[in-house]
């Protein structure tokens, strides 16, 4: 079997604006979940990141996981 890991990162948040790619111990939040992902044996060809917000996009790029499309804001 070959998952494929689907991570969903919203933009908008309330509380700690931006929050996904806020670092965390060093890192961004965002890369923290993807770590998981490959700790958990994911081939990182089958990770994608859906967001609705372009900073999320770059920062999960930079941690080489596709962003296939942007989720419209609503």
């Amino acid at each position: 079997m070959n998952p494929l890991y689907v991570i969903p990162a919203r933009g908008g948040s309330k509380g700690i604006p931006h929050k996904n790619i806020r670092p965390l111990a060093g890192r961004p939040l965002l890369h923290h979940t993807i770590g998981a992902a490959l700790a958990a044996g994911a081939d990182p060809a089958r990770i994608i990141v859906t967001t609705d917000d372009p900073a999320i996009a770059d920062c999960a790029r930079a941690a080489g996981i596709d962003v296939p499309f942007m989720r419209p804001a609503e």
